[in-house]
């Protein structure tokens, strides 16, 4: 039995996401906002349509993974260490203080003392983009100090051996699922993170997880999922997106030749989701309201991928021409 849209907010979802995509290039392309004639786009904050192009996954991309010098073990510390916390200023104060992180330099009490130190000041270290679990696992009291316990021991625990032998994302998904304080969501995207890396190298199509926002999504696209379950309709969607933009009439421009695979799908559920909240208002759910309004970040992003997707020549050389076509422009004026 196929799955049955609703069919104004099922079309919404791929307007959503040419859109959103849309203003990706426009502003990379160094034009002036507005970058999209829809208010809701103007006034609201909305992921981009690919994960890997949002600011904090590049952060990661770039500052995190592709950094020389580390040993596998040190990668995955990592990678974790930022996703829990998933804020720029915290990785940064980390480093800061006790140097470029690895195992040799990862001092639990010492970092927990530095974020103590943080709170103190009244400084957030948890991003409010995700909710991990608070609950005292390792017998602390504060959250941060039992997430640094559980990096201690995910590494004492061999983790970083097993990961290197897994045959397959969902199986680095249920290596991740077994430790305390990591629910099915944040699993699956500690094991989008290490794919990223040269850790492992799996088709991100192969295996997802919707989250809370996207199964809230899905529930408002769909009014009736058929034979397929919530993942299988992320999966769904990805092989169903180049028939779905043409009947719809929409451009959507890839990522410099790649695709939506289906961690981008799984997010663009929820960001139609809080997109839904204000144009179809009558599709209740435990979230009425979008909270975060679309501030621009002052600094520009220098794009960078996974090397192994093959698309960093291409965004390099979009992004040189997007220089070169500011400062003849500018030059014109002038």
């Amino acid at each position: 039995m196929n799955p049955v849209p609703r069919e104004d907010l099922y079309d919404a979802y791929w307007r959503f996401a040419a859109e959103r995509q849309s203003v990706f290039f426009r502003r990379l392309r160094g034009e002036q906002p507005p970058w999209s004639d829809d208010p809701i786009l103007q006034t609201y904050k909305f992921c981009n349509a690919f994960r890997a192009s949002d600011r904090v996954s590049q952060f990661l991309i770039r500052n995190v993974i592709y950094q020389t010098g580390f040993t596998s073990e040190d990668m995955l510390l990592r990678i974790i260490l930022f996703r829990f916390f998933s804020k720029i200023e915290t990785w940064q104060l980390l480093e800061g203080t006790h140097s470029q992180i690895c195992v040799a330099t990862f001092a639990p009490d010492d970092f927990g003392e530095t974020l103590d130190q943080a709170l103190a000041r009244k400084e957030a270290i948890y991003t409010n983009a995700f909710i991990l679990c608070a609950n005292n696992a390792y017998g602390y009291s504060r959250k941060h100090r039992n997430h640094l316990a559980l990096v201690a021991a995910m590494l004492e625990s061999q983790l970083p051996r097993r990961i290197a032998t897994a045959k397959s994302l969902e199986e680095v998904y249920h290596l991740l699922i077994d430790y305390p304080l990591i629910g099915p969501f944040m699993a699956y995207q500690l094991a989008i993170d290490i794919n990223y890396s040269e850790l492992t190298d799996f088709d991100e199509c192969e295996f997802t997880m919707p989250g809370p926002g996207a199964i809230r999504g899905i529930t408002k696209c769909f009014l009736d999922l058929g034979s397929r379950s919530m993942a299988g309709i992320i999966h769904w969607m990805a092989d169903g997106q180049e028939q779905e933009f043409d009947r719809l009439g929409l451009t959507f421009q890839s990522l410099f030749g790649r695709p939506l695979h289906a961690i981008d799908c799984q997010n663009l559920f929820c960001e139609v989701d809080k997109y839904a909240r204000v144009t179809f208002p009558q599709l209740s759910s435990n979230r009425v309201r979008i909270k975060a309004k679309f501030k621009p970040t002052p600094s520009e992003i220098g794009y960078f991928y996974p090397p192994k997707w093959g698309i960093n020549d291409a965004a390099a050389a979009a992004q040189e021409t997007a220089i070169l076509e500011r400062t003849e422009s500018a030059g014109r004026v002038c």
